[in-house]
C-alpha cells in the first residue's frame, strides 16, 4: 500500500533524479539532483500540499536531500495498555531490586518486596523526569512523540530492575534548536533529580571498614565532593555503604553520563549534532575508538557499553536536520556548555570494581 511518503518521492522524481534513500525516525531521507530542465526550487513546489513534513538541506558531500515525514496530528497521546503495563512491571522489578539491596529474600518472603520502595521510588522518579524532559520539550516544538516506554528487567538479570526508558519521536524535528532542547532536556531533568537524591541518600548512608573483596562503586567528581561534605573525616581504610536512595542517585548520574556520550541516537549525539553539525560523526568515531583502551585499561564495562551502543544504533551518523549549518546562537552555546559540565561532573572512569 502506497504511503504519503511514496507519493512525495514520486512527485520529487518528476523534477529530480533520486540518488539514494534511507530511513530516519518516522520517515525517510531522500538524496536527489535536480533534472537539467527543472528550475531551482521546483522540488519544494512539487512536494507542497501533500500533507508531508519536509526539510531540505545539503549532505556532507554537498548532495541535496529532503527528509519526509507524515504530519503529526497534534493531539496528545493517552497512555496505552502497553505504557501502563510496562510502567507497573518496572515498578515491580525495581521494588524487587530494592528489596534485594536491603538484604531481603523476596523469593521465600515475597511480601518483603515492599521494603524496596525507597530505591524504586527514587530510581523511577529519576527515569520519569528524564523522559518527561524529552517529552515536554518535544511537545513545545510541536514534535509528535510517544509517552515513555519503561523497560522492566527482573533481578538477577540486572541488579537495578530496569534497562531504563525511552520515547519514540514520530515526526520531523523542525530545526537545530528543537533537536538541542529535546536532547538536552532529558539529561538535565534527570540530573536535577539525581543530585538531591544522592545528597539525601548519603545522609542516610553509613561508613564501613574495607576488608577486601567488596564490590566498589566508582566515584565521579560530584560524588567525591558530596561524600567529602557528608563524611569529612572518612579514613583511607573506610568506605561509604550507600543507602538505596543514594544508590539510585548514583545510578541516575551514571545513566546521565552514558546518555551524554556524543554518539548518534544517544542524547549526547543529538546535542553534539545540533552544536557541531556534520563534524558530529568524527567526534563519535573518536569516542568509540577511545572506549576500547578505556575498556582494556580502566574497566571492561566500557567495552560492553561500546558494543551495545554499536549493535543498537548500527551507525554513528546522526540523521540530518534542516538548517544544521546556521550559526549557533548564544542560547544554544549555553545549553551545550551546561550539558558538557554535567557530563564532566558525572563521569566515572571505573564504574565498578572490587577492592
Amino acid at each position: 500500500m502506497a504511503t504519503l511518503i511514496d507519493t512525495g518521492i514520486e512527485a520529487l522524481a518528476n523534477v529530480a533524479i533520486i540518488e539514494g534513500r534511507g530511513k530516519v525516525p518516522g520517515g525517510e531521507v531522500v538524496y536527489y539532483r535536480l533534472l537539467a530542465g527543472s528550475a531551482e526550487g521546483s522540488e519544494r513546489l512539487a512536494l507542497s500540499g501533500l500533507g508531508l513534513e519536509i526539510g531540505f538541506s545539503n549532505a556532507a558531500d554537498d548532495r541535496m536531500f529532503v527528509v519526509m515525514r507524515e504530519k503529526a496530528t497534534g493531539a496528545m497521546e493517552r497512555p496505552s495498555r502497553l505504557h501502563v503495563g510496562l510502567f507497573i512491571a518496572t515498578v515491580l522489578t525495581t521494588l524487587m531490586a530494592g528489596a534485594l539491596l536491603e538484604g531481603h529474600n523476596i523469593f521465600t518472603q515475597p511480601w518483603m518486596i515492599l521494603a524496596g520502595w525507597p530505591f524504586s521510588l527514587t530510581l523511577m522518579a529519576i527515569l520519569g523526569c528524564h523522559e518527561s524532559g524529552h517529552y515536554f520539550y518535544a511537545r513545545k516544538h510541536q514534535v509528535d512523540v510517544s509517552l515513555p516506554y519503561f523497560i522492566p528487567v527482573p533481578p538477577p538479570i540486572t541488579f537495578i530492575g530496569t534497562f531504563g526508558a525511552f520515547i519514540r519521536i514520530r515526526s520531523l524535528i523542525p530545526n537545530r534548536l528543537a533537536l538541542l532542547e529535546i536532547g538536552a532536556a532529558g539529561p538535565i531533568a534527570g540530573f536535577l533529580v539525581a543530585v538531591p537524591a544522592l545528597l539525601i541518600g548519603l545522609e542516610m548512608s553509613s561508613v564501613v571498614n574495607l576488608e577486601g573483596g567488596e564490590f566498589i562503586l566508582g566515584d565521579s567528581l560530584l560524588l567525591k565532593a558530596a561524600s567529602a561534605i557528608v563524611f569529612p573525616s572518612l579514613g583511607p581504610e573506610e568506605d561509604i555503604l550507600l543507602h538505596p536512595v543514594a544508590f539510585a542517585g548514583w545510578i541516575g548520574l551514571l545513566v546521565t553520563m552514558l546518555n551524554l556520550l556524543p554518539l548518534a541516537q544517544l542524547d549526547g549525539g543529538h546535542i553534539s549534532y545540533a552544536l557541531l553539525g556534520r563534524r558530529q560523526v568524527l567526534v563519535g568515531r573518536i569516542v568509540i575508538v577511545a572506549l576500547v583502551p578505556m575498556g582494556i585499561f580502566l574497566s571492561p564495562n566500557w567495552l560492553l557499553w561500546a558494543a551495545l551502543i554499536l549493535i543498537m544504533m548500527r551507525t554513528l551518523r546522526h540523521p540530518p536536520i534542516y538548517g544544521i549549518d546556521h550559526p549557533l546562537s548564544r542560547r544554544e552555546v549555553v545549553i551545550g556548555l551546561v550539558c558538557l559540565l554535567i557530563f564532566i561532573l558525572c563521569f566515572i572512569p571505573v564504574p565498578f570494581a572490587a577492592s
